[in-house]
């Protein structure tokens, strides 16, 4: 069965980079579609990216053009390449897990438990 873990979260100064990974402990990746959300003391869990069984990209708006899914077919690691990090990124990551591709939490089926990202002045 699908067992989420994130890891890679951290402090890092802004204009810098970060990479999380995330990795299922269950079925092969290959099976399923791969999200990552996050959410910040006050707001709303929010869709940050995701990645379809034949590798098709989605991304949020305030993260396009910044950070990049990715992840090698039938390997049990999808990974979270962020780069120009800012304030407004600091956050919990999340990743998840579903049968339909979409933008919308509530669509996902499997969550980790999520890693802490801190961007600092």
């Amino acid at each position: 069965q699908v067992q989420l873990v994130e890891s890679g979260g951290g402090v890092v100064p802004a204009g810098g980079s970060l990479r999380l990974s995330c990795t299922d402990s269950g079925r092969p990746f290959s099976l399923i579609n791969m999200g990552w959300f996050r959410q910040a003391p006050g707001k709303e869990r929010e869709f940050v990216g995701a990645i379809t069984r034949t590798g098709g990209r989605y991304y949020g708006d305030a993260v396009k053009g910044r950070f990049t899914v990715s992840r090698v077919n039938d390997e049990p690691t999808v990974h979270l390449q962020m780069n120009d990090l800012n304030l407004e990124d600091t956050a919990v990551y999340y990743c998840a897990a579903g049968q339909t591709v979409s933008k919308l939490d509530l669509n996902y089926s499997y969550w980790g438990q999520g890693t802490q990202v801190t961007v600092s002045s």
